[in-house]
């Protein structure tokens, strides 16, 4: 690969969002370099929960917005990358222990559908007594009815190389084990310094986009003129993966000790369950499961399904979201995206984001530097781009 001079955007980081970023700008007709430190999708953008939904629970706090952006980001997702993202039937089985009652859940499950548009497969329905039985091994004592409704899963780290794919095909540069020594702004563009491999290389850009997620804040420390970041959490989330095969689709089920949310996933002939919510302060680069989050998910699982209440763990992993610093219980924060607009004015940071999102909040990325750097020709339009196989 020849690497330019110059390029109209030079992006940090190659997860969800980095990619996102990539692929939107090239379609706009800027020139892009994507720098990751390490490999495409080799942080949280290959540890999440592998779902592409609205957020059911999002709507208990009023994040009304995020659901339906979510919801509609879904649909864009299941046009152009059907052989990705595939709608799957969910089940959230209410006990007479469960705190959210059955009209809470019919009250959500049905402004959820309205959010998504009544489109196809946004409807749901009780799941009748007679067929309780048949899901997967679900207990059946104390329980008063079982809603199914419809999400989406994807492989997320798949996803997020097709994203980088699709970009490259434009005419993105994408270069991996790239990693950023510093950024200094002068003369109304960036010089920026980074080393790939054994190589020490230079290059000039117009905009700086930061997408590092969980090394947002310190690839800021390498940029000046210094700014100060937003001041946030690491959340660790773990999921464990058992050898037991799930036939009838996912499991939303209620914690029992803590009552927070937890998925039970078919997962390539195996059960994924996920996730948890627990303040990392460590190096990103070394997150790792904690046998207490580990028992917390067996628990969890074996509550609900008693044939995979002592399954030996196959294997856990675990990613780290980007929220922001607040009192309180992660679970309950605001999962919504904030792009900060640097004193350079030519640089800006992702906080946070969902992938179902990532097109979304990458297009609001490109609006926000349209102004800075020279008009060029759109090549293509992110809603309508399929994305590679």
């Amino acid at each position: 690969m020849t690497i330019q001079t110059y390029y109209d955007v030079v992006v940090i980081g190659g997860g969800i969002h980095g990619a996102g970023v990539a692929q939107a700008s090239v379609a706009q007709g800027y020139s892009v370099l994507l720098l990751e430190q390490n490999e495409i999708a080799s942080g949280t953008s290959r540890k999440s929960s592998k779902l592409i939904h609205g957020g059911l629970r999002y709507l208990e706090s009023g994040q009304f917005s995020l659901v339906h952006e979510c919801l509609q980001e879904r649909q864009y997702l299941l046009k152009n990358a059907p052989h990705l993202v595939e709608m799957k039937p969910f089940f959230i089985p209410v006990y007479k222990q469960t705190t959210r009652r059955p009209w809470k859940i019919f009250a959500g499950l049905s402004l959820y559908a309205a959010l998504a548009g009544f489109q196809k497969k946004s409807t749901f329905h009780r799941v009748p007594k007679g067929n309780w039985d048949k899901l997967d091994g679900l207990c059946t004592e104390n329980l008063q009815t079982v809603f199914q409704y419809w999400d989406a899963q994807t492989n997320d780290q798949l996803l997020t190389k097709a994203v980088v794919e699709s970009a490259k095909n434009l005419g993105a540069e994408v270069l991996e084990h790239a990693v950023l020594d510093s950024a200094e702004y002068d003369s109304n563009q960036w010089q920026v310094s980074f080393t790939h491999g054994n190589s020490q290389l230079n290059v000039n850009a117009g905009v700086i986009v930061n997408a590092a997620g969980p090394w947002v804040n310190q690839v800021l420390q390498q940029i000046l003129p210094s700014d100060i970041g937003m001041a946030v959490d690491l959340v660790q989330g773990t999921h464990i993966v058992l050898d037991k095969e799930l036939f009838q689709g996912m499991y939303y089920l209620e914690s029992p000790m803590d009552q927070r949310a937890v998925f039970v996933m078919p997962w390539y002939g195996q059960a994924l369950i996920g996730t948890t919510e627990k303040i990392y302060q460590g190096d990103p680069s070394t997150v790792a499961p904690t046998m207490e989050e580990e028992k917390y998910l067996q628990e969890t699982v074996g509550h609900y399904f008693p044939d995979m209440a002592n399954m030996k763990i196959d294997r856990s992993f675990a990613g780290l979201r980007v929220l922001p610093r607040k009192s309180g219980a992660a679970f309950s924060r605001p999962r919504e995206t904030t792009i900060l607009n640097h004193k350079s004015q030519a640089c800006f940071s992702i906080y946070g984001g969902k992938l179902t999102a990532y097109r979304a909040t990458s297009e609001q990325v490109v609006e926000r530097f349209a102004g800075i750097l020279p008009a060029r020709k759109a090549i293509a339009d992110t809603r309508n781009l399929v994305l590679p196989d």
